[in-house]
């Protein structure tokens, strides 16, 4: 199967992600990542990782399935010195293709002096992550991302395969639990992020995350939860 990236999804890409999501469901997370690459081409995939708490899960998946995949992480000039580490260890040890994607660097400049998380976390989500992404995606037709529908309100309502933003975006973890996860890597002794050992059950940038469970720590004292990437 061969899809082609448009704008607004017309009826046949309707019928697609029905029969995309009826057929994926009954699979597990190591079978829907096998199947990816017979319903799509390598060339279509474009998978994104933050190297956070969660991101050692869905790598590992990759690594052992599709080794060659282009991994994308999106570098804010934010990320605690733990996460870069982090990344560094992974992508020695699961022999990952990484490739850092930047924010402009005059966009990003601005946000340092600014200090915009303070006044606007949204726009500086937007300029540091969302916007770096825009021109990478028109190269793909399928995203894949390692969303969990136990860690937000959003993500709760989501299926495996959605159309949003101008791509289908493909969640092969969706429907993992807590302890589905905890057991895939005890058992695949997966190694943690650094800061799980100090509270952290979720790491972004630094200026906006604090130790926490879930996702409780993200943007305190803000009604937001997520960075604009995936809404």
């Amino acid at each position: 199967m061969t899809t082609t990236a448009v704008q607004t999804p017309s009826r046949s890409l309707e019928e697609q992600l029905h029969d995309l999501n009826a057929r994926y469901h009954g699979l597990t997370p190591e079978q829907r990542v096998k199947q990816l690459y017979r319903d799509f081409d390598a060339g279509e995939v474009m998978l994104t990782s933050s190297f956070a708490t969660n991101s050692a899960f869905l790598l590992h998946l990759f690594a052992t399935t599709a080794p060659d995949q282009v991994i994308h992480f999106i570098d804010t000039g934010y990320h605690f010195p733990e996460t870069l580490a982090y990344k560094k260890k992974l992508t020695e040890l699961y022999h990952l293709n990484v490739v850092d994607v930047h924010p402009e660097p005059w966009k990003h400049e601005y946000t340092l002096k600014d200090q915009t998380w303070k006044t606007d976390p949204d726009f500086c989500c937007s300029i540091n992550k969302v916007e770096p992404l825009q021109e990478i995606k028109k190269d793909y037709n399928v995203w894949v991302s390692g969303l969990m529908r136990w860690q937000t309100e959003h993500r709760a309502s989501l299926d495996i395969f959605e159309y949003r933003g101008g791509i289908i975006k493909f969640y092969p973890l969706l429907d993992v639990t807590k302890e589905q996860r905890d057991a895939y890597i005890r058992d695949h002794k997966l190694p943690f992020h650094p800061l799980v050992a100090q509270g952290y059950s979720s790491v972004g940038c630094t200026h906006c995350t604090r130790a926490g469970d879930d996702r409780c720590g993200r943007w305190v004292d803000s009604s937001k939860s997520e960075c604009g990437l995936h809404l």
